[in-house]
Order: structure tokens, then C-alpha cells, then sequence
């Protein structure tokens, strides 16, 4: 069996005669941090200070021990090295690299006769992207920097949610593997279903030492209890493995997620394990419905021939740098995304390929994942040096990830298709090459060579030929970016794409999060550290605009910052819960929503729902209840208020929806019961009767819809409609009482109105930086309590009910009455 000697111990970073202790894996900005030299960047404006780190060559040396094995063969291996690296050993270069979303390896086993220096010397990506651009030729991007000329995590340049934080280093694991004979080169394996049986076709890659070129091997593979062996014959073979009654995997909500242990051994003729690889993999079939219909292009993922609803968010890298993103980091936020019922995860084009753990804990979850490669909105040359690496990634990284049940999707890229259409890109290219032959030629190839058995698309958005315009809303994928940035959220209404990859509304982080990355600042939210960290072109503007049409806004200076805060957050909600509610009552027309985005990597203004100190803002709690198995909602139907029960679970809902036409002052002025039958998978519409709809246009009366959340569950769903924007409804003076309960490990706050409370917000973090609450955005009709649970705060006891008071936010008639 081979030996592994990993390489974590005894760096250095060098850089202009300085020597700081370097953490591998990692990278030049984290040991700076560890060294004390740099400025934490992701606080105040420090980012600014560290745009030299970027645009710098660094060295990082260690010692190779002298070479003390016995097998034939010792090769240098490099997980990822981030980015332009030339690699010695001895002082003599053995290797260059120029890819981030590689891995690289080197024979190295005639070099090892004494302790031996190990020297890793990185060149400024800027170096890099700027040589490779004078070669091949300006090309238009959407953001002023060069990363679509390396190959690199575009978004480390800075994104309108990101920093400018270019990176270098080991950001990968290294280490040497002593073998001999031979070893397992490549592993692809292909799952199938053949009826009830599962075929695991496993398809190896062998490479030999010289003297193991002619020695007969065999491969042995085990899935759960079943096996397969098959001789190799030079540096291929095949084995399948055949489980009969094989268990499905299911996405989240359809079912479970068995995984089987995979393992293929390589042995000589003696017998003796030669190399091992292991993996864990599941049993499904995936198809993509791309079929035209009377609408348009359909875009329907089916998971074992069941449609699936997505119900999906976007991911970023968790870390702008992605070195400390540690498999316990991902575990907690992707159960942050399962535990708010989403069941697709898209890994979106300006980021990576994720590590292993990511999809490990995606495939225990049953998130579905779908796959950008790492293309975003850029035109990309196609020249050499980057088509060459590029096709090297992509192979790698297919086969890397082809056992994850959970990948049910290859992306070719974000926005591109698009952008050489509508972004005034193909004037300026003027014929050059900027990525086509990559999504409609190379990629394609590679996964239906490496893994035919899941479906690739070639963008999103894209509507699956130029026969269409890229973006059109009835044919394939969908961006609605118009939406925030030039019109109002009620705009979704006006539209059902057949699949929304991509949409979103900004809100600023909480206000734990603030206080920490802006320490000593008055916040406002034009301070000089609040428009640091709001990345987005006019993103104060399109908030403050998105504001006015729903609300009054509050001052600007600091003393209208906490209403700000607030209603910019309850906006970002609302924004959300409209677009989703639309969308997903048009199932199964349309047949997903994928938010922008589930996550941040600092702290900033963006249109995440957890914010970069890993905090859920109010939006977090609406998309749970968006993305519920049931959701009541009122829709607009052949225009008049409609309820619309939606039911993606796989039972029948046989709601039966009390419906009470309010007064603003708490009165009831009628009430009825309508049924609403949904099916398995289903939408059922029930007709609001003319008495209980609201006045057209009026600012006192309102519609409730309420149902039992079912059985087992002593909540209700309710939907809420009211036939004026908020700003035009005379909402009370809100009244209220508090209690506060302190269970010693949690602390219960329970808010009993006694007038409308439109919106209430408990603001925990406000309590304590620690604290977190269970639950979002409320309204309640009065004399109706709710109990809010936080988790977090310690020493609730004398005072608490006034903190508790300052920390509650509502929608106040002061900024909802027109002047």
C-alpha cells in the first residue's frame, strides 16, 4: 500500500527579506493575519490598505526530509496552488502551474538523497491576467479587474458583494505519496439503474512504475456487500458492480438518502493492496425536461422520474479566503440552507469547484447540487494558455465529483450567453473568441465523455439555443435582475419563467454583525464604513428607492439608522416572499426559484440571507416558511385576490382556509370557510367570496387567510392581503405586552398585541452578539401572543423586558401614512 507524508509543518512565507510562519493549507493573506503584519480586512475600510498583498510575488519555502522508503516511487503532490506558482526542489524547477482549480503532481523520487529545500515561488495573479490579456487581446467583463484571463476564483478580484482580496498560496493540501508497481491514476464511476438493481460501472486509470509495466494487476471493487474484480491489462479496465433492489437516493422532502461505501483496491499478483480509493455513492436517475409546450421551454429537474419543485439559493465561496472554509463550516451552513427547506444548492460560476465536504454533507442532506463551471460574467478568450488549462480542470474536476449523488447538474457558465447578447459585448469583441466554443463545444464534450450520466446546460441564464433571446423568460433558465435594480418588487408579478435561476433584493447584514466590522463607527447609512462595505453599483440608491415605494424613509443621519436597518431588512423579506409565492403558485409552469443568495463571505450589504458572521437576517426566516413543504398565500387570479394552497409534500392537502376580512382597528368585519384541495405536488386555487375582499383601495381593511398547519402541529399557515401599499395603510399606534421567561439555557419572549403588530421583529443579536432567535419576521391580530425563542443570551434576568422592548421592531404608523 502507498505511503502519504503530508506537508502541513515547517513553511515560511518569504517576501522582500521578511520571514513569517506560514499555515499550510492557506494563504499569504492568513499568515500576514497570524503574523500580526496585516490589518484584519474584513473590518472598517482595511481592505483598501491591502490591495499591494495582490500585486505581490511570494515565496514559500519548507524542508523535504531525505527520502527514507522503500517503494519505487515518491511524487510531490499539490491539491491547489493559488495560483502562478513555480515549484523547486533542490534549487532546480520541476514544475510551473497556472490554474487554481487544479491539482498538480511531480516525480520527485531521485531528489530526495539528503534534506532537501522545497520552494513554492508565486507570482502576482495581476502579473499573470495582465501578460495573458496583452497575448490574446482585451475582451469586455462586467466588473473593472482581469480575471477572465487566469484561472482562478474570479470572485477574490472582488464582486458587488465581495472585497478586493487577491489571493496566493498552498490553498490545498500537499503531500508526498511513496508507491510502487502502480497506482490508481483516475477512478470514474458511472451509477446507473437497471430496474430495481444499481450498477455501479467503475472505470480505472492505472499509472505503472517502469518496473511495474509488465506486472499483471487486479482491480477489486466493493459497493455495500457486493463485488466485482476485473484484471488490468496495461492502464485501463472496467468493473461494474451489480446491487440488486438497490435503495434510492431521494432529494429532501421525497424521500431518504442512502449512500453505499464505495471502495476499488489495486493489487499485484501477490495479492497485496497496491492503492485504494474510497467514496461514499447513491442510486438515483436525474433528467432535465427541456421539452417545448404551448408556454415556451420547459426547465424541469426529475429526481427517479419525480418532477421536482426546486426549491433552491445560490451559494458563494463561504470565505473570500476559501482556506479556512473547514468541513464543519460547511456542515453548518448547508443544515442552515436544509433547515429552511431548500432542496437545491446552485455553486455559482465566479467561485470553485467546492471541496469534497461539500458535497459530502449535500449528499447526507439531499441537497440537490447544480454546477457552474467557473465562468461569470466575462467574455473568455479561447486561446492558449487558458483553453488548454481549462480543459484540464474540467476533466478533473468531473471525475472528482461525478460520485456525489447529490450533483444533479454541470453549469457551463453565469451570464455570459447572455451578457455577448445584451451587455454590448459582440460589437466590442468584434469576432474574437470569448467562450462560446467552451459552452457549446468543449464542456458539453467533457461531461457527456466523463459523465454521461447527468445533464449539462450551457449557461443561465440560456434558453437552450439562439433561436431564443438568452434571457427570455419563457424558455429555459431566468436572471430578474430589472427588478432591483430599475423597477419594484411587485414587478415579479407581471412574469412566470418556466425556471428562476437567479434573483434577489439587498438588505444590510445585522446589527451584531455591523457593530463588529465597523468597530467605533456612527452608523448611518451613508457612513464612510457602511458604503465600504456596500459593493453594489448605487446600492444605497436602488435600496432607498426600493424603500420609498413601500415605506416612508427614515432620516438618513444616525438617528434614523435603526428604522433604516429595519425596514430595509423587512423590505428585503417582502421582496423575496413575493417573488417566490408568485412563482412557485405556477407550478408545475414554473419549476424553480433559486435565490441570490444563501450566503456571504465578510460582512456586507448584499442580498444574502445569512450574513458574513454567519447571522440569518429576517430574510432567512421568510424563505423557511417560503420554501415549507405547505404555503398559503393570496395571488392575483383573472384579477381578484385568490387563495392558493401549495402543496410539494407527498401527501394531499384538503385545506380548509378560514378567511376573515379585518379592520385596521381589530374588528372583524366578515368570515367564511372556503375549501382548498391540493393534490400530492400540487396547487389548489379557492375564489375569495365578494364579501370578504377588502374595498378596492382601501387603507383600513385587510384579508386573513388562516389554516392549520396540519396534523401533529398546533400552528397555523396564514396569508395576508392588503389592497394598498404599506405606506397608505393607516396601521395603528402598535400596543403590546412582554414577558420574558429565562429557562436558564434559552430565553423565551412572548409578545402578546393588543392592536395590529404588522412585523415584528425581535432583533436578538441586539440583546447579545451571541443571541439567535427561532423565528423571523410576525403579525399578529390582536389579543394574539407569540413566543419567540433565543438562544444565546445569558444573564436575562432584572432589565431584560426593557432590552427586549428596545429590540423589538414593527411597522409604525409614523413612516406607513402618507403626509
Amino acid at each position: 500500500m502507498k505511503d502519504v507524508t503530508p506537508l502541513t509543518d515547517g513553511w515560511t512565507l518569504r517576501h522582500d527579506r521578511t520571514d513569517v510562519p506560514a499555515t499550510v493549507p492557506g494563504c499569504v493573506h492568513t499568515d500576514l493575519l497570524a503574523a500580526g503584519l496585516i490589518e484584519d480586512p474584513f473590518l472598517s475600510r482595511n481592505e483598501t490598505d491591502l490591495a499591494w498583498v495582490g500585486r505581490t510575488d511570494w515565496r514559500y519555502d519548507t524542508v523535504l526530509g531525505a527520502r527514507d522508503t522503500a517503494h519505487e516511487r515518491t511524487d510531490l503532490v499539490f491539491d491547489g496552488l493559488d495560483t502562478v506558482a513555480t515549484v523547486r526542489v533542490g534549487g532546480e524547477t520541476i514544475g510551473n502551474t497556472r490554474n487554481m482549480h487544479r491539482s498538480y503532481r511531480f516525480d520527485i523520487t531521485d531528489r530526495l538523497t539528503t534534506a532537501t529545500p522545497l520552494q513554492v515561488e508565486f507570482t502576482s495573479a495581476y502579473t499573470e491576467a495582465e501578460a495573458v490579456r496583452a497575448q490574446v487581446g482585451e475582451r469586455p467583463n462586467a466588473y473593472p479587474e482581469p480575471f477572465q484571463y487566469i484561472r482562478k476564483m474570479a470572485c477574490s478580484f472582488g464582486w458587488d458583494w465581495g472585497p478586493t482580496l487577491v489571493t496566493a498560496g498552498l490553498w490545498k493540501p500537499a503531500r508526498l505519496e511513496h508507491w510502487s508497481t502502480a497506482r490508481l491514476a483516475r477512478v470514474r464511476p458511472h451509477l446507473t439503474l437497471d430496474g430495481p438493481t444499481g450498477l455501479a460501472e467503475l472505470r480505472v486509470d492505472v499509472e505503472r512504475t517502469e518496473s511495474g509495466s509488465a506486472q499483471p494487476l487486479t482491480a477489486r471493487a466493493r459497493v455495500g456487500d457486493h463485488t466485482a474484480t476485473a484484471t488490468v491489462d496495461g492502464a485501463h479496465t472496467t468493473l461494474t458492480v451489480q446491487v440488486p433492489d438497490a435503495a434510492l437516493w431521494w432529494p429532501r422532502g421525497y424521500g431518504e438518502q442512502p449512500l453505499y461505501e464505495a471502495e476499488l483496491e489495486l493489487l499485484d499478483a501477490d495479492g497485496t493492496v497496491l492503492d485504494r480509493w474510497e467514496r461514499r455513492v447513491g442510486f438515483r436517475t436525474v433528467t432535465l425536461d427541456t421539452g417545448a409546450d404551448a408556454h415556451g421551454t420547459a426547465f424541469t429537474l426529475a429526481v427517479n422520474g419525480e418532477p421536482v419543485f426546486a426549491r433552491g439559493v445560490n451559494w458563494i465561496p463561504d470565505d473570500v479566503f476559501p482556506s479556512r472554509i473547514t468541513p464543519d463550516r460547511y456542515r453548518t451552513r448547508l443544515t442552515q440552507a436544509a433547515d429552511a427547506g431548500v432542496n437545491l444548492v446552485r455553486v455559482w460560476g465566479g467561485g470553485l469547484y467546492e471541496s469534497d465536504d461539500f458535497y459530502d454533507v449535500c449528499d447526507e442532506l439531499g441537497l440537490l447540487v447544480w454546477q457552474d463551471f467557473p465562468f461569470a460574467c466575462a467574455a473568455y478568450p479561447e486561446e492558449q494558455p487558458l483553453r488548454s488549462e481549462i480543459e484540464a480542470e474540467a476533466r478533473e474536476n468531473v471525475t472528482r465529483l461525478m460520485p456525489h449523488a447529490s450533483l444533479v447538474l454541470w453549469n457551463g457558465n453565469n451570464e455570459n450567453l447572455w451578457g455577448f447578447r445584451d451587455w454590448e459585448w459582440e460589437p466590442a469583441l468584434d469576432g474574437d473568441s470569448w467562450g462560446e466554443g467552451y459552452y457549446l463545444g468543449l464542456l458539453p464534450r467533457i461531461v457527456a465523455e466523463t459523465d454521461p450520466t447527468r445533464p449539462y446546460w450551457a449557461g443561465s441564464p440560456w434558453s437552450g439555443s439562439w433561436d431564443h433571446h438568452p434571457n427570455d423568460p419563457a424558455h429555459g433558465t431566468a436572471h430578474s435582475w430589472d427588478v432591483w435594480n430599475r423597477t419594484d418588487y411587485t414587478d415579479y408579478l407581471d412574469t412566470v419563467p418556466r425556471f428562476v435561476a437567479e434573483f434577489g433584493w439587498q438588505a444590510p447584514p445585522t446589527h451584531a454583525t455591523l457593530r463588529r466590522a465597523l468597530p467605533g463607527e456612527e452608523l448611518h447609512p451613508t457612513s464612510p464604513g457602511m458604503l465600504h462595505h456596500q459593493k453594489a453599483a448605487d446600492g444605497n440608491g436602488k435600496l432607498q428607492r426600493g424603500l420609498a415605494r413601500h415605506f416612508t424613509v427614515p432620516e438618513s443621519g444616525p438617528a434614523g439608522f435603526d428604522r433604516w436597518h429595519y425596514l430595509t431588512q423587512l423590505n428585503q423579506a417582502r421582496a423575496i416572499a413575493t417573488g417566490i409565492a408568485h412563482w412557485r403558485s405556477h407550478w408545475p409552469l414554473c419549476a424553480g426559484t433559486v435565490l441570490w443568495q444563501l450566503n456571504d463571505c465578510w460582512p456586507v450589504t448584499s442580498w444574502a440571507a445569512i450574513d458574513g458572521d454567519e447571522r440569518p437576517k429576517p430574510l432567512y426566516f421568510t424563505l423557511r416558511e417560503l420554501y415549507a413543504d405547505r404555503l398559503l398565500t393570496v395571488q392575483n387570479r383573472d384579477g381578484r385576490p385568490t387563495v392558493v394552497a401549495d402543496n410539494q409534500s407527498p401527501a394531499p392537502w384538503d385545506a380548509d382556509v378560514t378567511l376573515r376580512r379585518m379592520t385596521a382597528d381589530g374588528r372583524t368585519l366578515a368570515e367564511t370557510t372556503v375549501p382548498a384541495r391540493a393534490g400530492a405536488r400540487a396547487v389548489a386555487l379557492a375564489a375569495v367570496p365578494d364579501e370578504l375582499l377588502p374595498a378596492a383601495g382601501s387603507t383600513t381593511e385587510f384579508l386573513v387567510a388562516d389554516v392549520p398547519e396540519g396534523p401533529g402541529s398546533p400552528g397555523v399557515l396564514r396569508a395576508l392581503h392588503f389592497p394598498v401599499r404599506d405606506r397608505e395603510f393607516a396601521y395603528p399606534a402598535p400596543r403590546y405586552d412582554v414577558a420574558v421567561v429565562d429557562h436558564g439555557d434559552v430565553v423565551d419572549v412572548v409578545v402578546t398585541a393588543r392592536t395590529l403588530l404588522r412585523d415584528l421583529l425581535l432583533q436578538a443579536d441586539r440583546l447579545a452578539p451571541t443571541a439567535v432567535a427561532d423565528r423571523g419576521l410576525l403579525t399578529l391580530l390582536p389579543g394574539e401572543s407569540a413566543t419567540v425563542r433565543v438562544h444565546g443570551w445569558e444573564g436575562a434576568g432584572a432589565g431584560s423586558t426593557a432590552a427586549v422592548r428596545a429590540a423589538l421592531f414593527m411597522v409604525e404608523p409614523g413612516e406607513a401614512v402618507l403626509p
